[in-house]
């Protein structure tokens, strides 16, 4: 499963997303908006506003969700 975490340095919501991710065992492709904020734009037209933006093969989120961190999980096992 393919999982990106678009993120800023200094966001608490974040990091706690990015652990409880890689508290599961997940990788993830990181995309830092502070060093690429052309990304920024093309989220704001995808209608999110906040972050981490979380995107899989087949869901997105933003904020920090464990409830959907754990649906990952659970498809994984499926």
């Amino acid at each position: 499963m393919r999982i990106t975490i678009y993120t800023r340095n200094d966001c608490v919501q974040c990091h706690a997303t990015k652990r409880a991710i890689e508290s599961r065992g997940f990788t993830f492709e990181l995309v830092n908006l502070d060093l690429t904020p052309e990304a920024a734009d093309d989220l704001r037209a995808q209608g999110y506003r906040q972050l981490p933006v979380v995107i899989t093969d087949q869901e997105s989120w933003s904020g920090f969700r464990p409830d959907m961190i754990n649906r990952l999980r659970a498809r994984v096992s499926a």
